[in-house]
């Protein structure tokens, strides 16, 4: 089988799984991505498979701390589904979610495309291309029985453990001067019988969350794809990610730029 046949034959399987809410040990050794690029590859196929058009990207493993819990080696890109996304205050279920967790996290709607070009791209070129700072709850899930294990590759090729993402308004436009990476963010668990809260801030996303849209976006030119004007990136989980279960609703609260809230269902 061509190599290109065996990412192809990937990208059905993982996506076949999340379709049935089934789990998988590991991709089949002669399908298993050998590199981050390989990865890649896989995962831009369940993009292809999707019905909509793309709603924006992920950073994942943004802290010491998550990437050591995945194993990686740095942060790494996941695709957010259009069917996917939600506005905030939904209600999402945990039916087939194994991970059930929420992460507060700092998002960014694009306002004009950035093209793959050869030198990276500076934190100023990003910021002029960003059009509005937004409030976010991630709330990811793997279609890998121990993700843990996977390793790097497989779990790029797993979106990056992307699954549900809920969007809050645009913040005042006062964000633009303001140094996110002491910014503080409160988020708050109330279920049926426990309640509990987490602080966090913008330090915990690669030292400040521009940070984080940036390597993005040159990680994307790196591998020749274009982030389009209107696409959301979401930058990565400013507190610890908080456990959930059904019955449960968090508020994250990220001061002056507003709240993002999302209940769960069983």
């Amino acid at each position: 089988m061509a190599r290109s046949q065996a990412l192809v034959r990937a990208g059905e399987l993982l996506w076949n799984a999340r379709q049935q809410g089934m789990v998988i040990e590991s991709l089949p050794q002669d399908l298993r991505p050998l590199t981050r690029v390989e990865g890649y590859q896989i995962q831009s196929t369940i993009e292809a498979r999707s019905s909509d058009p793309l709603f924006g990207w992920k950073v994942a493993a943004t802290s010491l701390a998550g990437q050591q819990h995945i194993n990686v080696t740095g942060p790494i890109a996941g695709r957010l589904l259009r069917e996917c996304a939600h506005p905030s205050g939904s209600q999402l279920s945990l039916a087939r979610n194994r991970m059930a967790v929420a992460e507060p996290e700092f998002a960014f709607r694009m306002g004009q495309d950035l093209l793959p070009k050869r030198q990276a791209y500076s934190a100023a070129e990003v910021l002029a291309a960003t059009a509005s700072l937004h409030p976010a709850i991630e709330v990811p899930d793997s279609r890998f029985a121990d993700f843990t294990k996977a390793g790097e590759a497989q779990i790029i090729a797993d979106n990056a453990c992307a699954h549900e993402f809920v969007l809050g308004a645009p913040a005042p436009q006062s964000w633009r001067t303001t140094d996110l990476s002491v910014h503080r963010v409160n988020a708050q668990v109330s279920g049926l019988t426990r309640s509990y809260s987490r602080d966090g801030s913008g330090a915990a996303v690669l030292g400040n969350p521009l940070d984080a849209l940036v390597w993005l976006v040159n990680e994307l030119s790196s591998l020749g794809i274009t982030l389009h004007c209107d696409q959301v990136v979401t930058t990565g989980a400013c507190t610890v990610p908080l456990e959930v279960k059904a019955g449960d609703q968090v508020v994250a609260c990220f001061g002056e730029f507003g709240a993002v809230s999302a209940s769960f269902g069983a």
